[in-house]
């Protein structure tokens, strides 16, 4: 039984893996950064916007090596009703939360296909797979994130790249549940009617998650959506 959970232990760890984190220093960042870490990661903590259309490229090319591709990347959401919708909004959040990733992708993939072997995960959100009002632009953002994912997963899994994404939401982190909001009464009521868990997933709960569908464990999942919400999203 010790050796059957050391050599899970030994499956899950990261150890030896350079692994590339955009956008560290946001959203779930920090906490993604140091779980990666832990688990024997070398972690490029990158916190370039990626504004630019080069800057995915030179990321990558500082970065050097790259087993692991974590996508992560977020900005504050735009809380707009459907009319108000204006086209600066719509393309500026699709040029921070989409525009970037087959950026990435092209960067990062020669090298993983000439090694036959990679890991790139999306961290999403559950807005797209369940609606919520005054979101219209950003669901739409991480929904195409979901959907490339699904694409690109089908695509590159012969060449054993596996491509997948979690989708998450009520998860304990900063840019969108910050103190102030957790501390709300009305804040706490909601979260007690909508979560079935009954309270926010912690940033390193799903820190661990991530970690593990980096690891080389999770080799047979192929371009899957992973909802992480306390039970938000499968209601």
């Amino acid at each position: 039984m010790r050796s059957k959970l050391r050599n899970m232990a030994d499956i899950t760890s990261l150890a030896g893996k350079r692994i590339l984190l955009t956008h560290s220093n946001l959203f779930m960042g920090p906490a993604l950064a140091d779980v990666l870490h832990e688990r024997g990661g070398e972690v490029i903590a990158d916190e370039d916007p990626l504004e630019h259309p080069d800057a995915p490229a030179a990321v990558v090319a500082r970065a050097g090596h790259v087993d692991v591709l974590v996508a992560h990347l977020a900005i504050p959401a735009p809380y707009s009703a459907a009319d108000e919708v204006s086209d600066v909004e719509w393309r500026s959040v699709f040029a921070a939360l989409v525009d970037p990733l087959p950026r990435l992708m092209r960067a990062v993939l020669p090298q993983m296909k000439e090694r036959r072997n990679g890991r790139i995960l999306v961290v999403g959100s559950a807005s797209a797979l369940r609606g919520l009002k005054r979101t219209t632009t950003y669901s739409a953002a991480r929904g195409a994130q979901l959907a490339y994912v699904q694409s690109a997963g089908v695509e590159l899994a012969p060449l054993n790249i596996q491509v997948n994404a979690v989708a998450q939401n009520f998860v304990d982190n900063p840019t969108y549940f910050p103190a102030s909001v957790q501390a709300n009464p009305k804040f706490q009521e909601r979260l007690a009617r909508e979560v079935p868990l009954g309270r926010l997933v912690s940033a390193r709960e799903d820190a661990l998650f991530c970690a593990y569908l980096c690891s080389d464990a999770a080799a047979c999942f192929v371009g899957q959506v992973f909802p992480l919400s306390g039970g938000w999203a499968v209601r």
